[in-house]
């Protein structure tokens, strides 16, 4: 009873540190990326800069995809990624959370749903809605559903994702009140019906993080032209190394 009480006391007190594995770096960093770039910053008040990535096609761009990325790391990780849009010709814009890479400020549920709401403000002063695509990958995939359903947009595309962040971690911490212990449930299954646009989600069967059964709860919730692509073998950060991920990706961006 005392270990039960001890983990939960654990748990809580650093679940953030658990769930957004940020790695920050200097703000006078420069990136080396590969694909073209531009580098902007929104600054909420005197705490809080986030720190926006612009990757950029070699042609003038057709459209546009808004990137939320995952839990781990910062930008620089999700970087080798850009190129499965900007070679379509999407210009890609990826944003650091709060805490990662140069982004500061706090980290919060209603903030990580501002911060996506105020970078979709950004896309629209260049396109139109049936040019921006929203892509959510992991973690990333709650906040970029959440986006999707009170603004339009061309699709959604979802990467690994899960149903809502406590019935993830029941599968790990079925044992504790999951609902009650955390600050950030991200519940994609509660905004995933109220999206218009078209949705694509894969995922793979063997992911080791957020397991497939979580994420085919979301099936039923999907329009009958919607689609759940499932990747046989796939592991959590290795879809993008499949066939079909990268056909399918490459049909949905024509």
């Amino acid at each position: 009873m005392i270990l039960y009480a001890l983990i939960g006391i654990i748990f809580y007190s650093f679940q953030r540190k658990f769930l957004f594995q940020a790695t920050a770096i200097p703000s006078d960093s420069t990136y080396t990326f590969q694909t073209p770039y531009k580098e902007q910053y929104i600054q909420f008040d005197s705490a809080t800069k986030l720190d926006i990535i612009q990757f950029q096609p070699v042609d003038t761009p057709s459209g546009i995809v808004l990137y939320f990325h995952g839990n781990r790391d910062n930008i620089g990780h999700y970087a080798q990624f850009a190129p499965n849009f900007t070679k379509m010709g999407y210009e890609t814009w990826m944003i650091d959370y709060p805490g990662y890479g140069k982004s500061t400020g706090e980290l919060t549920e209603d903030g990580l749903y501002e911060l996506a709401l105020q970078l979709y403000k950004l896309a629209r002063k260049k396109y139109e809605p049936n040019e921006i695509i929203i892509y959510g990958k992991s973690i990333g995939t709650g906040i970029a559903t959440q986006l999707a359903s009170i603004r339009d947009c061309k699709q959604l595309i979802l990467e690994t994702p899960y149903y809502s962040i406590p019935s993830m971690l029941h599968n790990y911490l079925w044992m504790y009140p999951l609902h009650q212990l955390l600050h950030y449930k991200l519940p994609t299954h509660a905004y995933l019906p109220k999206v218009t646009a078209p949705v694509t989600i894969f995922h793979g069967t063997a992911d080791e993080l957020i397991n497939y059964k979580n994420a085919l709860a979301l099936k039923k919730l999907l329009k009958p032209t919607d689609h759940f692509i499932t990747i046989e073998g796939g592991k959590h950060n290795n879809l993008n190394e499949f066939p079909l991920m990268q056909v399918t990706l490459k049909e949905l961006l024509k």
